[in-house]
C-alpha cells in the first residue's frame, strides 16, 4: 500500500476480514506490544486494556453478523483516523446500525500504539428495545 493513509487502510482491511471470518489474528498483527485500548463500554483500568485477542472478541462477540463501511480514512504523523458505519444483527436478532471514529496512534514501527474508538452506544440500547 502505498496511500496517503496506508497504515489505516491496513487497520480497516483488517477490520473487515475479522468481521467477515472471526479470526483476530490479522489485527492482532498491527499492534505493537502492551497497547492502549479504549472502547466506551469498556471499564477503563490497567487489567487488560492491552490484550488486543480478548478486545476484539469481545467486541464481535456482541453480533451475529457485522460490515463497517469507512467513509473517511485520514492519516497524518502518527495518527490516523477512521470515521465509518457499522451495520449488521445482534445476537439477540436485532438489527443495528451505528456511526462512530476510531483513533490509531502508530510507533516508530508503524505499529498501532494506541487505539480508541468512540460511537453511538445508544444504538444498541435502541436495538434491545421491543418494537412498537
Amino acid at each position: 500500500m502505498t496511500s496517503a493513509h496506508a497504515r489505516a487502510d491496513g487497520f480497516a482491511a483488517a477490520l473487515r476480514s475479522f468481521e467477515d471470518t472471526g479470526d483476530s489474528s490479522r489485527l492482532r498483527e498491527l499492534f505493537g506490544p502492551d497497547p492502549e485500548l479504549v472502547r466506551p463500554q469498556v471499564a477503563t483500568s490497567d487489567e487488560g486494556t492491552s490484550d488486543v485477542t480478548r478486545f476484539w472478541e469481545e467486541y464481535r462477540s456482541q453480533f451475529s453478523q457485522l460490515s463497517t463501511e469507512f467513509v473517511r480514512v485520514v492519516e497524518s504523523g502518527d495518527l490516523g483516523v477512521l470515521e465509518w458505519v457499522s451495520r449488521g444483527t445482534l445476537t439477540t436478532g436485532h438489527p443495528i446500525e451505528y456511526r462512530g471514529i476510531s483513533l490509531l496512534d502508530f510507533d516508530d514501527q508503524n505499529r498501532i500504539r494506541r487505539f480508541a474508538t468512540y460511537f453511538d452506544t445508544a444504538a444498541f440500547l435502541r436495538s434491545e428495545a421491543p418494537s412498537k
